[in-house]
């Protein structure tokens, strides 16, 4: 981990502490509402989040049980290691809060005012209650069609005190919230949230519907990058920023200098051309003077092309040459 990233975590989380000089080993503590739970973090090589190993004490995997899912789409969205323990001892508070809070016997009037929001908000938008009532999730269309949830825990308190939101967002969610508020004010705000990102989310759509995108595999709705293949063994590293998403995304290429040199000098070469009136995908075509080939079309030329690819009779096997995994290939035999 570079200079900057390394104080950032020991400012983040000072009781975690790296265990060798590469930066792919960390063991230590993470701190939550004054308690200390052992973690042990394990990179690979080559420092890609989505592929690390996390080990915890009994306790920590406990607590964090029902959140498991959320941290595995951290770990795929976070650019960094920093940025994920934030996330990491955000979710482990919020999980202590819910597990102390469990224990506070819920009065009648929390059902009753509960339910009473139910109905107003409407069940149709209600894609899960659970048995204690004390977690929601809501679901949500925007206007593009996008099927979105957003996960609210309730405490005893409510409405004194507003639900826990959880949302797989590129930016915080932040609630407003008036003890005379309801669910229905939560869900306006989380529309209009979702409006705020439509343009985010329209052009990373359009980059993962026309591109080859190799990493991350499966985005979430809060993955800002996307790598996407070019040619010759090239690729592009896009990190658009979700609230300007139509300015010039920070781009980083990937290869042999001979190939990504001349794709360097086009883009700073052009940076200058860059309309916020079209799309991304559009801008980075015109300015890197390249329309990005489809995964059937890169596939099927490196396959062919590769020394360690074999054919039985219609099918092609071979490894990426982007990550080395195993890639089958049907292709079209023409009759003589």
């Amino acid at each position: 981990m570079a200079g900057t990233g390394a104080r950032a975590l020991l400012r983040h989380c000072p009781l975690l502490l790296p265990q060798d000089r590469h930066g792919t080993a960390y063991e230590g503590f993470v701190t939550a509402q004054g308690r200390n739970f052992h973690i042990r973090i394990l990179l690979p090589v080559d420092l890609q989040l989505k592929n690390a190993r996390i080990e915890c004490s009994w306790r920590l995997k406990r607590i964090l049980h029902v959140y498991q899912h959320i941290l595995k789409q951290r770990l795929h969205s976070c650019p960094d290691l920093v940025s994920f323990m934030v996330e990491l001892k955000t979710v482990l508070e919020i999980a202590l809060k819910n597990t102390q809070d469990l224990h506070i016997p819920r009065p009648p009037e929390y059902y009753s005012c509960l339910v009473r929001d139910l109905e107003i908000l409407g069940w149709n938008r209600v894609a899960y209650v659970d048995t204690g009532l004390t977690t929601v999730k809501l679901k949500a269309e925007d206007s593009c069609g996008r099927q979105h949830l957003i996960s609210l825990k309730l405490n005893a308190k409510y409405p004194t005190e507003p639900p826990d939101c959880l949302v797989d967002f590129p930016v915080p969610f932040a609630v407003s919230w008036m003890p005379q508020n309801s669910l229905i004010d939560i869900y306006n705000q989380f529309l209009a949230a979702l409006e705020s990102l439509k343009e985010f989310w329209d052009a990373l759509d359009e980059i993962d519907g026309k591109t080859w995108v190799l990493e991350p595999e499966n985005p979430t709705r809060s993955a800002t990058t996307r790598r996407i293949a070019i040619g010759n063994n090239v690729s592009v590293n896009v990190e658009v920023d979700p609230r300007h998403p139509n300015m010039l995304p920070e781009c980083y290429f990937l290869g042999a200098d001979h190939e990504v040199n001349p794709l360097r000098t086009k883009l700073n070469n052009n940076m200058h051309l860059w309309d916020p009136e079209i799309s991304l995908l559009q801008n980075l075509r015109e300015l890197l003077g390249i329309d990005f080939p489809s995964r059937a079309v890169l596939e099927k030329s490196w396959l062919q092309g590769l020394p360690t690819s074999r054919q039985s009779f219609n099918v092609i096997f071979g490894e990426c040459p982007y990550c080395n995994k195993p890639l089958t290939l049907k292709s079209s035999m023409k009759k003589l």
